[in-house]
């Protein structure tokens, strides 16, 4: 049975908002700064956002953009070939948008996740004035159920002068109920945050508004972008080993207990394929805290190995995608939803003991990671929620291939071109190699465990002989950094780091 509109809004006299795309992409004026849905491809609006492009290439306009994360849909290269954006925060991973922000023509505030409504709340990052989200219904007095994901759906409408909501028709049922939305007292006089676990529901299913600040309700039917994960290859199944046989390690010397501790893992094919490691593991009744839930959670919770799963979004592949959204129903009692702001946030990551696996662009000798830029300058897609976890979390884990490009650059360096994740926050280094143990030692401690079990045995010698010649030089984290810029200046002008194992 076809579902209609009237199935999904509750709200009395709804019909009076009903505007098309077009009409309510009207509401959104030049230099407003504007919140909308989406959250790793998931749960944005579809519509609205397509007919503020198509209207700006025929009246210019430019709005400074928050969202969650990243938009599905081509919504982010839309908008940037229109013209449309001014500022955009606090994630992104179009390529469209991304040579915009590497030229300068679009201001990209890279954030962590857990502090964008933090700081719109507390009236840091100006103020919305329309907030544009997808929703799967409306209540009867004007909650907005929201779709795959929440991000910074919640806050959004609640600071906003003025709401425009999209009810995607074609989103199931079974989301409702599935959402936990809790929004944090005001500082200095807030309470502690009661989840105690990752099951634990502290809100309402819905983000609570006063309906008379919902100015246009647009019916849609469009689908999320399903996510790009690649299958494992050897090097991600070789990575999913090393931390496996860590984890048994943990387990046997009893600094983890035998379901370890929640789990949190970055988006994309590597920390997926990681993930799907530990179906081939042993343990059992696993938990997630995360962000976003991908093919590798579902396929945990199917094996049984996972018994509760904590996110933002739900973002899956195509495949995985036919498997669960047409049974949704019968994961509800496994997974919930939540505002970006709670899952990520940092007291709730150290409360409950969070085991986070992050990806790094590149790592040094020493354990400091970049995260977003190449060479040092341009950006890639943003640090994400990763920082969050890193710094907060029982252990902070960062897996890479220990080369790119074929073999042409190596991802293990003496000094990162940009520093995202410190080397305090850097328990844990993994590639197809091996495993670095980094915690309780010194810097000279460091990169000896780096180079040896994580680096590519092609680069290894020029790692061995820079950090040789730097400790001649003397320094607690000792650097010939005249050297270290050799790598990158290499990258840069050739393409290739390999002229550094030849001495060239």
């Amino acid at each position: 049975m076809k579902v209609t509109a009237s199935d999904r809004c509750q709200l009395k006299g709804w019909e009076s908002r009903l505007m098309s795309a077009d009409e309510a992409a009207e509401l959104i004026q030049d230099g407003m700064i504007v919140g909308m849905s989406g959250f790793t491809r998931a749960g944005e609006a579809k519509d609205v956002p397509l007919a503020l492009a198509r209207r700006a290439q025929r009246d210019p306009l430019k709005i400074s953009l928050m969202t969650g994360a990243s938009l599905g849909n081509d919504i982010d290269r839309h908008l940037t070939e229109a013209g449309v954006l001014a500022r955009r925060m606090p994630f992104q991973v179009d390529a469209t948008l991304r040579a915009a922000i590497n030229r300068g023509e679009v201001m990209f505030i890279d954030q962590h996740l857990s502090e964008t409504v933090e700081q719109l709340r507390n009236k840091q990052l100006g103020h919305i004035d329309v907030a544009v989200i997808e929703a799967c219904a409306i209540t009867e007095d004007g909650g907005i159920v929201p779709t795959a994901s929440v991000g910074n759906s919640a806050s959004f409408a609640i600071l906003a002068d003025r709401v425009i909501v999209e009810i995607n028709l074609n989103t199931p049922e079974a989301l409702i109920g599935l959402h936990d939305i809790y929004i944090p007292q005001m500082r200095p006089s807030r309470q502690p945050i009661p989840v105690t676990d990752a099951g634990s529901r502290i809100g309402t299913p819905h983000i609570a508004i006063d309906s008379d600040k919902i100015a246009a309700i647009v019916l849609t039917e469009g689908q999320d972008s399903p996510s790009t994960v690649g299958v494992p290859n050897e090097d991600t199944r070789r990575i999913a080993r090393h931390l496996i046989d860590f984890f048994e390690h943990e387990v046997e010397v009893g600094r983890l207990p035998p379901s370890l501790m929640p789990l949190q893992a970055g988006i994309g094919t590597m920390a997926n394929a990681v993930l799907n490691g530990l179906l081939d593991g042993p343990f059992e009744n696993l938990t997630m805290y995360s962000e976003v839930l991908q093919d590798s959670t579902f396929n945990l919770l199917d094996s049984g190995r996972m018994t509760f799963a904590s996110g933002s979004s739900i973002t899956l592949s195509e495949e995985c995608g036919k498997r669960v959204w047409s049974h949704l129903a019968d994961y509800r009692d496994r997974i919930v939803l939540r505002p970006q702001e709670m899952s990520n946030h940092p007291g709730i990551v150290r409360r409950l003991g969070i085991i986070a696996i992050n990806t790094a662009l590149e790592a040094d000798i020493y354990g400091n990671v970049n995260s977003t830029h190449v060479n040092g300058t341009k950006m890639m897609n943003g640090i994400g929620g990763s920082g969050d976890f890193a710094r907060n979390g029982h252990l902070s884990i960062f897996i890479t291939k220990s080369t790119a490009k074929n073999g042409a650059l190596s991802s293990l360096v003496p000094f990162v071109s940009h520093v995202d994740h410190n080397e305090h926050d850097v328990d844990i280094l993994v590639t197809e190699h091996g495993l670095a143990d980094l915690r309780g030692l010194a810097p000279r401690e460091r990169a000896g465990v780096i180079i040896e079990h994580c680096a590519d045995p092609l680069y290894r010698p020029a790692l061995r002989e820079y950090f040789s010649e730097a400790c001649q030089r003397g320094g607690h984290t000792p650097h010939c950094l005249e050297k270290a810029l050799a790598w990158h200046i290499a990258a840069e002008k050739e393409g290739s780091m390999l002229s550094l194992t030849r001495g060239d």
